[in-house]
């Protein structure tokens, strides 16, 4: 489903009652109608079942009807990371059809009960969907305020990947790519984003930070609440919150931004060094692409062991171990640094339309790793891309195209995140950048983050810039690289030979993954 952009005009204001909406009058439906409006006819009298809206690698993340605008998140934590958190969350959405019940994707935890305009709603399960039945039937194009208590557990089974991380002292979040949804209900999809508003109570001797801005604070004896407001739309899978014995680390980046860091209290000189680059860091992006998206930005070095590194929104989840372990070079953990810094632009204030749009984000976040390597540490581009188009071949077999990525393998949905997505996508942007010169590329790079900002895009949207950009027909330049299943010949680089996927093993580079997923050449550990 693709869903219009909302203003903030249109938005309800955060805790503002919602009117009801006026009965619907019953009308007669001729027997002669269109399948999709039988098809909701049927939908409405059917048994409760998981839907989607139609994502080509998550077939039931999101769901149709409605365009959230607004998420209200209370967590309550007792002080022990494995038992369930109380939680309340509460949905503001515009509906874009006649809805009799509603979907949420929820998929762990147990729901005490369920509001809708202030009206008691029954509610039931089907696979990782809670069916919502509200009272009256929601009218098309009317806003409702979806109202769910339930706990948050952060104890899964083995086959569950993300959501809650338990860390040494606390809680952190990693809900990409389809993981939000074991936290909290929600419109688990990218194409769907809202404005987030984040409490947080724990006990005393926590601290507890989340995405945006915060906006109270209260203590009392026994316990302290933390409220954080986003200032711009945000996709679930971004969705960060921190619990723990942390120290916040403030500091000021370009033009006053504020930059805040969370780290264990215990390690703040042994961090320290690291954190101090940051703000230098945002500035040499915005060189490259124009000013910050958003109100704040920050890292959260969490004492926990993912296999990975997050670009949740304004407070990038990493690793405390990729700072303090001596095996790893300071340029490189530099550039890891820089690649979720990237995805602040590129995969969090322009999300992938569709989960198939995931090399817009990854290939990009890995452009900007790399060519902070080469610019700072003086580790050639050229010589990365060419070992890239070596591989690139073998990378396409094993995934799929860049932009047709192969599903996720049974049991791993995280298992999307392969080198063709990464390296392969970035030699994609090489390959371009080769066609239609440094100049015509810096332009489309600056255009798509400012067209784009707090939206999603996809493909074909990259594409129709690229030629509005260059001035060029690149449709079938782009098409046979973003969906060959063999790489094309490198514009100006004759010399450079893909190897035979077959007589191929993998060599050379550290190696990066997703939870779950396979090994990637060119970082130890990234999203």
């Amino acid at each position: 489903m693709l869903l219009s952009s909302r203003s903030e005009a249109q938005r309800p204001a955060p805790g503002a009652p919602r009117p009801r909406s006026a009965p619907r009058r019953r009308l007669k439906v001729p027997a002669l109608l269109t399948p999709v409006v039988s098809l909701c006819l049927l939908a409405a009298s059917a048994p409760a079942t998981p839907l989607g809206v139609g994502d080509r690698l998550y077939p039931h993340l999101g769901n149709p009807g409605y365009d959230v605008a607004a998420y209200d998140l209370s967590f309550t934590y007792s002080g022990a990371n494995d038992k369930p958190l109380k939680a309340v969350t509460t949905i503001d959405a515009r509906t874009t059809a006649d809805l009799k019940r509603l979907n949420l994707d929820f998929a762990h935890g147990k729901v005490d009960s369920v509001v809708v305009d202030g009206e008691p709603a029954t509610f039931s399960k089907a696979g990782e969907d809670l069916v919502v039945t509200p009272a009256e039937e929601l009218s098309e194009g009317s806003w409702t305020r979806i109202t769910v208590r339930h706990t948050s557990d952060p104890v899964y089974g083995s086959k569950r990947e993300g959501g809650w991380v338990r860390t040494v002292d606390g809680l952190a979040m990693a809900n990409q790519a389809d993981a939000a949804h074991v936290v909290f209900p929600c419109n688990d999809h990218p194409s769907d984003k809202a404005i987030f508003t984040i409490r947080v109570t724990a006990p005393t001797g926590y601290t507890a930070v989340a995405n945006g801005l915060r906006t109270d604070v209260e203590s009392s004896a026994k316990s302290t609440t933390w409220t954080y407001r986003t200032r711009h739309p945000m996709a679930t899978e971004l969705a960060q919150v921190s619990i723990g014995r942390s120290k916040v680390l403030h500091r000021e980046g370009p033009h006053g931004l504020p930059v805040r860091d969370v780290v264990p209290a215990k390690d703040v000189k042994l961090l320290e060094p690291w954190l101090m680059k940051t703000p230098g860091q945002i500035s040499w992006m915005e060189g490259k692409v124009g000013r910050y998206p958003f109100e704040t930005y920050g890292l959260l070095m969490a004492h926990a062991t993912t296999g990975f590194e997050l670009e949740t929104q304004t407070l990038s989840l990493f690793e405390r171990d990729l700072f303090t372990q001596p095996a790893f070079p300071k340029w490189y953990v530099e550039s890891i640094m820089v690649h979720e810094l990237a995805h602040q632009w590129f995969g969090d204030s322009v999300s992938p339309r569709s989960w198939s749009d995931l090399w817009l984000s990854e290939g990009h976040a890995t452009w900007y790793e790399a060519l902070y390597a080469a610019e700072k540490a003086d580790r050639p581009m050229e010589a990365r891309m060419k070992a890239a188009y070596a591989a690139s071949d073998r990378w396409r077999a094993a995934g799929g195209p860049p932009a047709a990525p192969k599903a996720p393998q049974p049991g791993k949905k995280t298992s999307i995140f392969r080198p063709n997505v990464y390296d392969g996508a970035a030699l994609v942007l090489f390959a371009l950048r080769e066609e239609i010169g440094a100049t015509a590329f810096d332009r489309l790079e600056r255009a798509w983050v400012s067209r784009n900002r707090d939206g999603s895009a996809s493909t074909a949207d990259f594409v129709a810039l690229a030629e509005d950009v260059s001035g060029r027909h690149l449709e079938g330049f782009l098409h046979a690289w973003l969906y060959g299943k063999k790489t094309p010949p490198m514009p100006g680089r004759p010399d450079w030979k893909a190897a035979d996927p077959a007589k191929t093993a993998t060599k050379g580079k550290p190696a990066t993954r997703k939870p779950g997923g396979p090994a990637k050449a060119g970082k130890p550990a990234g999203r």
